[in-house]
């Protein structure tokens, strides 16, 4: 309320062109836009194994996820959202994803976890909070807040319903709970989901109204494509991915600056290693979060 909330701050001066959008497409199902990527899995797959050998265990899943925090380290307008057709810029960095409570029994159900990361994280530090918030919901660990609560509204007829719905008005004018919008992983930066650790094709998987999403990334099975290099053709192994994105949010010049250097940092996870030289924020909006050990 009054430009301020639990997640974001309202954000003024925006381009006229741009701020006018969300009164045209009012929903993020009216703003969905598409794209496909290939990222170049034998690179990525290079380094985790140079990893390896060094005593670093890494995922492309992890890589990805650090790629995403380093490029908004460097492109804020990005991580903004909007709601009720006001623009907010986000003060975190987080990103959410669906987790098998048992990898080897598909039986025994799912949750989704949220995690806050630091723009200054290295990768390492990105697959620290990564692995540590996992083990937390995986196995015979407690239920986490978001399976609870579920729990708890499906226990009464009609409950869900009416609270569903009261939480997306008081959403709509900042004053849901503090502690719903940290916990709910519908608000979010990022919703990443990987098909291919259970053996499907990548997906462009719909940005949902409820909460504030502005990207969603699907990871697929690895495919193989002929590709030409010093004269010769030969055939290439690459990581596709799915990218739904609401394109009220910024330009498209910010959008492609945004993935342009994604897409550097996957081709040299290297440079991830370290922390950046430097972090853009919105102004107004700083935010950090202690790294795993120091929590």
């Amino acid at each position: 309320m009054f430009g301020r909330r639990r997640d974001g701050r309202r954000i003024k001066g925006i381009d006229p062109i741009v701020q006018i959008t969300p009164y045209l497409m009012p929903m993020r199902c009216d703003a969905q836009v598409f794209l496909q990527h290939r990222i170049d899995w034998e690179a990525m797959t290079r380094y985790i194994a140079k990893q390896g050998m060094a005593g670093q265990k890494l995922t492309h899943m992890q890589l990805i996820v650090a790629a995403y925090v380093r490029a908004v380290s460097q492109h804020p307008e990005v991580n903004r959202f909007i709601m009720n057709k006001q623009y907010y810029s986000r003060n975190n960095c987080t990103v959410s994803f669906t987790i098998l409570k048992d990898p080897q029994n598909a039986n025994a159900g799912e949750t989704v976890v949220k995690i806050f990361f630091d723009p200054e994280d290295t990768v390492f530090d990105v697959r620290d909070r990564m692995v540590t918030k996992v083990e937390a919901n995986r196995g015979d660990q407690p239920k986490n807040f978001l399976d609870n609560l579920v729990a708890f509204l499906f226990s009464i007829p009609g409950l869900p319903t009416t609270v569903v719905g009261l939480v997306r008005l008081l959403d709509r004018y900042g004053i849901c709970p503090g502690f719903l919008i940290d916990e709910l992983p519908f608000h979010t930066g990022m919703f990443i989901t990987n098909n291919a650790s259970i053996g499907l094709h990548h997906v462009n998987h719909h940005i949902y109204n409820f909460g504030n999403t502005s990207l969603f990334f699907g990871m697929g099975l690895v495919e193989k494509v002929a590709v030409v290099a010093d004269g010769q053709t030969r055939m290439k192994r690459f990581l596709p991915v799915g990218i739904t994105a609401d394109e009220r949010v910024c330009s498209g010049a910010h959008y492609a600056g945004f993935f342009a250097d994604m897409v550097r940092y996957l081709d040299h996870p290297e440079l991830l290693e370290t922390p950046p030289e430097s972090v853009r924020f919105d102004p107004g909006v700083e935010y950090h979060v202690p790294k795993v050990n120091q929590a």
